[in-house]
């Protein structure tokens, strides 16, 4: 059984905050998010677009990287979602 892939992906939205969450196809997410189907947190702060985007990882490395993301400064964020880990 192959492996299943994940991406932690980081958007900007329209007022300038960052969103974080982990998905298996980031454009097929970003565009749900810019419909309003996303997260409830962007559905009011549209039109969002990808800023940053992990490696290929397991589901347990996303969960992981995301939830120590979402603890980061905003300035710190988007390189730690490029490098796939946290400084």
């Amino acid at each position: 059984m192959p492996k299943l892939v994940y991406y932690v992906y980081l958007v900007c939205c329209a007022d300038g905050s960052l969103y974080c969450g982990i998905t298996m196809d980031v454009p097929r997410r970003v565009l749900q998010h810019n419909r309003g189907t996303g997260a409830k947190y962007t559905r009011s702060r549209r039109p969002v677009h990808a800023v940053a985007v992990s490696p290929l990882m397991t589901h347990g490395d996303a969960l992981r990287l995301e939830r120590a993301v979402k603890r980061l400064p905003k300035e710190q964020k988007v390189a730690a979602v490029d490098r796939g880990r946290v400084p």
